[in-house]
């Protein structure tokens, strides 16, 4: 009698991309083993801000990848009790303009319903986003919990190791090397690599991942019950003039305040745990939080200063699909700052690609590498 083995598929990378694949190839009955150079959730999955929104991409590439996982995250709220497990929970989304040289106005406090706590000089505040179209999630806990399903109830083994190179022979995968000479034998392999990306000499040789760093703080007011679920977007205007930046804030149910901005496009160092951020966006950082609301002031504690960074592709379209002329090799990088709204699709979306073949969850024509053959490379 003739036996059937389960695919074997080595995901490398331990971002959500790499998580939310890993999870759904396990689910389908795949063999996976998860290479994380560093530790899980260690650079952007884990300082990244957690924003989740229904039709934000709508009109674009990204519109049907972005609506299937954002429907794909409330189902997996429901089945791993996500509030709890990692502050899942739908909320209200606002764009406001706030200018650090006027004075606050107690008019502004009573439209749009504006929160309480938002007690700065703020202007023109929209309701952008409602509890049926916006949603937030914290990220690290999020792709540390479904890791953790996958590992205890789907088998996923997880190995903290450096990849050297994709083995091929004939035309198709049949390996990873590791630093050090481990190989792991596979049927498949998923690169999902985020900004690291390019620095990978398979995937740097076909297209162009950079990195955006982006900037973030994360406070702990005196009195966290007062912080309302409002997400907020703003145009901040400097005391100094000039260009407004667009500093987000996310209250989280841990009782936490995010708050991220300042992006500049760097080179992504070697080692993801060298990631940290400048001094002077930081401070800035603490200004807008001050100005914005005295709550996230004064006697407020700020528990983490960091940066991450964010992959980027020059068409700003991920890259998600099977590498040209290496059968068994896939590649799933270059969302930006949607990546941890678009990992359940991207993950689930791959997994069928991997497993059956095609993907019916989301049409991944768009997002192919193949796109990129013939291109010049800049």
């Amino acid at each position: 009698m003739e036996h059937h083995h389960p695919k074997r598929v080595v995901v490398c990378g331990g971002g959500v991309i790499g998580v939310c694949t890993a999870y759904f190839l396990a689910k389908k009955g795949a063999a996976v083993t998860l290479i994380e150079k560093s530790s899980v959730a260690c650079a952007a999955s884990g300082k990244a801000g957690g924003f989740l929104a229904l039709d934000w991409c709508d009109g674009g590439a990204l519109s049907s990848l972005a609506r299937a996982s954002f429907n794909l995250h409330r189902s997996l709220a429901e089945e791993l009790n996500g509030l709890e497990s990692y502050g899942y929970r739908p909320l209200t989304t606002l764009s406001l303009t706030i200018t650090e040289t006027k004075t606050p106005s107690p008019s502004a406090y009573k439209t749009d319903g504006l929160p309480s706590w938002v007690d700065g000089p703020v202007e023109t505040p929209k309701t952008i986003g409602t509890a049926q179209t916006t949603a937030q999630v914290h990220p690290q806990l999020f792709t540390k919990t479904l890791l953790s399903k996958a590992v205890e109830e789907y088998n996923v083994e997880v190995v903290i190791g450096t990849v050297e190179r994709v083995g091929v022979e004939g035309g198709r995968v049949d390996s990873v090397v590791l630093q050090g000479g481990r190989v792991i034998d596979s049927d498949a392999v998923v690169l999902a690599l985020g900004p690291w990306s390019g620095k990978f000499e398979m995937l740097a040789s076909m297209f162009r991942v950079y990195g955006v760093k982006v900037h973030s703080i994360v406070l702990e007011p005196k009195e966290p019950d007062a912080i309302s679920p409002h997400a907020l977007f703003f145009s901040y205007y400097t005391a100094q003039g000039g260009k407004p930046l667009d500093p987000e804030v996310y209250p989280r149910p841990t009782g936490e305040v995010y708050l991220c901005g300042m992006s500049s496009e760097e080179e992504v160092p070697d080692d993801p745990e060298q990631v940290v951020g400048n001094p002077e966006s930081i401070e800035v950082l603490k200004r807008v939080a001050r100005t914005v609301s005295s709550h996230l002031g004064g006697e407020a504690q700020v528990k983490a200063e960091q940066a991450c960074f964010l992959p980027s592709t020059d068409d700003g379209v991920p890259v998600i699909g099977e590498i040209p002329g290496v059968k068994g090799c896939y590649v799933a990088t270059g969302h930006t700052c949607w990546g941890i709204l678009n990992g359940p699709a991207t993950g689930a979306s791959m997994a069928e690609l991997v497993v059956d073949g095609c993907a019916t969850i989301v049409d991944l024509t768009r997002f192919s590498p193949a796109r990129f053959v013939g291109r010049r490379r800049c």
